[in-house]
């Protein structure tokens, strides 16, 4: 049952019977929920719904980013896909240090572009497996979105690049004709952020900033005519021929930049891969994260480590719960910073690190005094340190469908806007997730040609006696692993329902955007006795606004007591739940 001492915003639980869609836009959820209707599965809904964040969250996901997902079929059965691009055949530490990039790689612009997008081939492997509905019905509302409006304070434009091929391919169109993607509160905000580095890449200026140099306001129209078209390739010509094999693949590579390494035999020689997923027990549940080179087991870590501890005893979000978490996080990112890469090129013990003894080794050095997070050693020493961690631009999606296919799925451009740069005439945004890697030789994440980064993405799955329970996820770089132990202990321990356990407040243990140091970020929310007890403690306290989408855009389907699904989605973006 639901806890009646839970938070409330105003908003309840979607509650429905046949399918649901959880995704951090409305107009995304909308159309997976027409998908649902139509008789698509989970994956069909999620790949239309993750098209369309593409054009109206573009600061946040694109066609030029990596994607991972995990799928939980009704018998419990899982399996994990991780769609993460390597480092182009030409991207050596050698190449950039002879550039004059001698510490770090930049983190926008051409040079930051050296990672091949993975996210397309991952729909095309998710939709292989699991698809109903053709591919090329999934992408009509992302490109009508993108297509049909006005350019803000500009007169509409022809775009004759990159035109299906003839005759075209009939579209099915999943929803009522729209006039244009109208500018979403996190994308006009972000942009307004960001109007420094748009402004200083031609093509992204023209494409996501107005006329006068400004960033889009909320609620005005934008149009995307040349990602419009870029879309329609995609859905008529296929993953593997429209966006890795083609065309659209050399004009992203000659786009590029001469500083990008990026060149059409790494898109046509990338292949999202199948993978098997990392799991522990919590209190009864089974947890599922993805493994190396995401982050996933940092997550599982922090979750043994607070198994330890009698956390329901303790109020959330009060003193003890907070400190705890945060020591958890400290340990397990040391863990995670000394070790976390491609798990091709490094051996990585997860079984020693994963194993519950171990764990209760760790969490013995927990005491009512804040552990120092830049000193704190791995108690499994590792090849190195950790790079320096930067935040991340990211969107979670989730769904299920009337036969009981649960997908959890997560896709980014790294850091907003990714690496700034859009090729000409394909409207597609390349991330810039390569600029994670490190120059330095003996570091595990070391840039070399071929390899996967550490990635922050993470998409959840919890399990009861079995079956899938909840897919659980959230934007938000270094805070994943922390909301996702925040959703679990809420949904399980604490009996919230699922927009109650979304919109609690919530902290952050670590750097968000833009930050030097690390530190505790509480959300104004949390009371300040609480704060003032854990500076006490030692705790690097710093408080957010009552409501920061730094902390992330979090999403849950779970199943309730009276087999009904049960969605919440996060007020800090612009998404919703939606079921039928």
């Amino acid at each position: 049952m639901t806890n009646p001492d839970g938070p409330h915003t105003g908003r309840v639980p979607t509650r429905a019977e046949r399918g649901m869609v959880a995704t951090p836009h409305v107009l995304a959820s909308t159309t997976g929920l027409a998908v649902l209707r139509r008789g698509g599965s989970a994956v069909d809904a999620l790949v239309a719904a993750n098209a369309v964040l593409c054009v109206v969250y573009p600061h946040m996901a694109g066609l030029g980013g990596d994607a991972f997902a995990l799928v939980a079929t009704p018998d419990g059965t899982l399996r994990g896909l991780n769609a993460s691009g390597p480092a182009a055949a030409g991207a050596t530490r050698e190449a950039y240090r002879s550039r004059g990039h001698t510490d770090a790689i930049p983190s926008r612009g051409p040079a930051a572009a050296l990672t091949v997008p993975g996210a397309v081939d991952g729909w095309r492997e998710l939709h292989e497996a699991h698809g109903r509905l053709a591919w090329s019905e999934l992408f009509d509302d992302a490109a009508r979105l993108a297509d049909d409006g006005a350019v803000v304070g500009e007169p509409r434009r022809v775009v004759e690049e990159l035109r299906p091929r003839e005759p075209p391919v009939r579209l099915v169109q999943l929803a009522p004709a729209v006039d244009g993607a109208p500018v979403a509160r996190s994308l006009a905000q972000w942009a307004a952020d960001d109007v420094p580095v748009l402004s200083q890449h031609e093509e992204a200026a023209r494409v996501f900033l107005r006329p006068d140099g400004s960033a889009p306001r909320e609620g005005e129209r934008l149009r995307l005519p040349e990602l419009a078209a870029s879309l329609r390739v995609v859905a008529e010509r296929g993953a593997r021929e429209g966006f890795y094999e083609g065309e659209l693949a050399d004009r992203l590579c000659r786009g590029a930049g001469d500083a990008s390494p990026l060149d059409p035999a790494d898109f046509a020689a990338f292949r999202a891969e199948w993978v098997e997923p990392l799991t522990t027990t919590y209190r009864g549940l089974t947890v599922a994260e993805l493994p190396p080179n995401t982050q996933g087991f940092a997550a599982l870590q922090i979750l043994q480590l607070l198994e330890g501890w009698d956390v329901a005893a303790w109020p959330d979000n009060g003193v003890e719960f907070l400190h705890h978490a945060a020591e958890a996080v400290k340990l397990a990112f040391a863990d995670r910073n000394a070790w976390l890469t491609d798990p091709a090129r490094l051996d990585i013990p997860l079984d020693r690190l994963l194993d519950k003894a171990y764990a209760d080794r760790r969490r013995a050095l927990v005491s009512d005094r804040a552990l120092d997070m830049d000193t704190t050693e791995p108690g499994i020493p590792g090849p190195g340190s950790g790079p320096e961690q930067h935040g991340g631009d990211t969107v979670y999606l989730c769904a299920v469908d009337d036969a009981g296919l649960v997908v959890s799925l997560i896709q980014s451009v790294y850091h907003d806007f990714g690496s700034a740069v859009v090729p000409a005439g394909t409207g597609v945004l390349l991330q810039n997730r390569g600029s994670f890697f490190s120059l330095a030789d003996d570091h595990p994440n070391a840039l070399e040609p071929g390899k996967r980064t550490f990635h922050t993405l993470i998409p959840g799955m919890l399990l009861r006696d079995g079956r899938p329970w909840a897919a659980v996820g959230t934007m938000g770089g270094e805070g994943q692993p922390q909301t996702h132990a925040a959703l679990v202990t809420r949904l399980h321990d604490r009996g919230y329902d699922a927009q109650q356990a979304v919109e609690a407040p919530r902290w952050l243990m670590g750097r968000t955007w833009g930050a030097e140091s690390q530190d505790l970020w509480l959300e104004g929310r949390i009371a300040d006795p609480v704060a003032h007890e854990l500076e006490r403690r030692g705790q690097p306290v710093k408080l957010l606004p009552d409501w920061d989408d730094n902390c992330g855009h979090a999403s849950v389907i779970r199943v309730t007591e009276a087999g009904f699904l049960e969605g919440g989605a996060d007020p800090r973006g612009d998404g919703a739940a939606l079921g039928w």
